[in-house]
This record gives structure tokens, sequence and C-alpha cells, in this order.
């Protein structure tokens, strides 16, 4: 129980941070992180990309969704339904309705993420977080979505990137066992 206190004071105190990043900061973040990724060998090898819509003071994915769908890879963005979280194509942003806790998400109408018909060695997974660790963790905003989801996706974890703000990089983060950690992140 102590765990998770300790993840709800860290999880207030780094969006605090960064919401009070300067406008400067977030516009130069997002061109970094755009330029990043669209220069990173998973993307490129990529032909699928799960991305997500930038919420709140998320570093701005915009330009990036905007690159993946100009550069014709499949672009899926992540829908919560109860307590999971399922990939849906986007084929144009403005398709996405506000949905969990006010983030723009597909309708759910769309072609569904299955593993079965997509090669992992071909996917992309890119996630949001709240903090990010020296050892390569990341503190997600508490409902666990990203998780699970890696619980039932395993062959995705080497292929996914956490993105964020420099600022928002934290000395350590309060693992649990059910924590998964994204391979590799990369921070602006």
């Amino acid at each position: 129980m102590a765990q998770e206190e300790d993840k709800k004071t860290l999880r207030k105190e780094c969006i605090k941070v960064r919401d009070g990043l300067p406008l400067e900061i977030r516009e130069r973040g997002a061109l970094l992180i755009t330029e990043r990724i669209l220069g990173h060998q998973w993307y490129y090898l990529s032909d699928t990309i799960l991305g997500f819509s930038s919420f709140g003071s998320e570093i701005d994915t915009t330009e990036l969704l905007e690159e993946t769908l100009r550069q014709k890879k499949r672009l899926f963005l992540p829908k919560v339904e109860g307590k999971g979280m399922e990939f849906y194509q986007v084929k144009d942003l403005s398709e996405l309705k506000c949905g969990y806790k006010g983030i723009l998400e597909p309708s759910g109408e769309s072609v569904r993420f299955q593993k079965e018909v997509f090669t992992p060695e071909k996917t992309l997974l890119l996630m949001p977080g709240v903090a990010f660790d020296l050892y390569g963790n990341r503190l997600g905003y508490g409902g666990g979505f990203y998780d699970r989801f890696l619980k039932l996706y395993p062959e995705l974890h080497t292929r996914s990137i956490a993105i964020g703000f420099a600022a928002q990089r934290v000395p350590e983060i309060p693992v649990e066992a059910w924590d998964s950690k994204p391979y590799q992140t990369i921070l602006v």
C-alpha cells in the first residue's frame, strides 16, 4: 500500500512539473520527439504504428501521427474499454472522438489491432507516461492499461518506446510485480 501512495505522490509532482513547462519547451519537445521517432530504425522498419493521442500536457504527438498517416503506415490508437484498452485503426485524425477522461480516441468501429494479423517485427508501440526513471521504468496515470496490454501482447515489448519530456525523469519509480516497462525510453 505504501508503494501505491508513493506512486500517487510522484504522479502529482511530475504532472505539476510537466504542466509548468513553458510553451517554447513544449513546442521544441514535440518537434524533437517527432524527428527522433521518424528517424528511429524501429519506426522505419515498421508498417504498423500503435501510437497515442497526446492528452493534457503530454508531449504533443499530432505531427508524428499525421506523418505516420502521410507515409501510409497503418496507424492504430488506443480506446479504453472497461478496464482494458484496445487499439483501432485510424485513417484520419479527424475521426477521433472525446473518450476516456477526455482523451481523443477512435470510435471502436474500425479495424482492431490483433496480433494474429500483424507481424510484431514490423509493429512499433509508442507509450505515454507521467514519469520515467534511470532504470527504464515508466509511471503512467494509474489505470494499468499499458501494463495489461503488454501482458496480452508480450511480443510487442521488444518494440515499445515510451516518450516524454526530459523534465519527467526521476531517479527511481516504485515498481510492482505487474508493472511492464517499455523496452526503450526517449525523453527530449
